[in-house]
């Protein structure tokens, strides 16, 4: 489904058996040495969502990409899995997109987290200018994300994003503000093996 130009709605894109995989695959990094972590943000607030980057560290102070945690513990980040990187890839060409991930934030949400509305704009500027897309994948508990304009005070659309659905925005829609504005308990299909939703959204910094 379109949802706006650049911006596609890929519902139910992967199957259970993939979600239980791709799940799994993010417990099993989330729990080494730079696993999953709550990320304090400007001012010392901790963000309601934890948080393990992929392929580079997100600086939640400097809003910077680096390879190492420099804000968390210093640790190198961890890699990007190469299937993962291809399943972001396959997502974008469904979407017509050409993208050669090499970043992946997986933010674990639990039943009070949210995430207020924002632009992804800490790529390098040669990939914001070329309009490569942010791909996301959704697994877990139902998301009610929230999708603006370019500019913050624009109309925002709510759209329910269930478990195995995927999101592309990208060309005139890269730079378009989003958000989640509550997870919905109890909604995630049986046997995924956590609680909550795991968002993982994809990069080509």
């Amino acid at each position: 489904m379109v949802v706006a130009p650049g911006a596609l709605h890929l519902e139910r894109y992967l199957n259970l058996d993939q979600q239980r995989a791709v799940a799994a695959q993010c417990f099993e990094v989330g729990a080494g040495d730079a696993g999953f972590y709550t990320p304090i943000v400007r001012g010392g607030k901790p963000m309601s969502v934890q948080m393990l980057c992929l392929g580079r560290h997100w600086n939640a102070l400097t809003y910077r990409y680096e390879a190492v945690r420099s804000d968390i513990d210093a640790r190198p980040a961890s890699p990007l899995p190469e299937n993962f990187g291809e399943l972001a890839r396959t997502v974008a060409t469904a979407a017509g997109f050409a993208f050669r991930p090499d970043v992946c934030i997986v933010n674990w949400y639990r039943a009070g987290s949210r995430m207020g509305l924002h632009q992804d704009k800490d790529e390098s500027a040669d990939a914001l200018a070329r309009g490569v897309p942010v791909v996301s994948l959704s697994i877990g508990d139902t998301a009610h994300f929230r999708f603006g304009g370019l500019r913050r005070r624009d109309p925002v659309a709510t759209i329910p994003l269930h478990s195995g659905d995927a999101f592309v925005f990208g060309g005139p829609a890269r730079l378009c503000y989003h958000g989640v504005a509550r997870i919905v308990p109890g909604t995630a299909p049986a046997g995924l093996g956590f609680e909550g939703r795991l968002n993982l959204t994809f990069r080509e910094y």
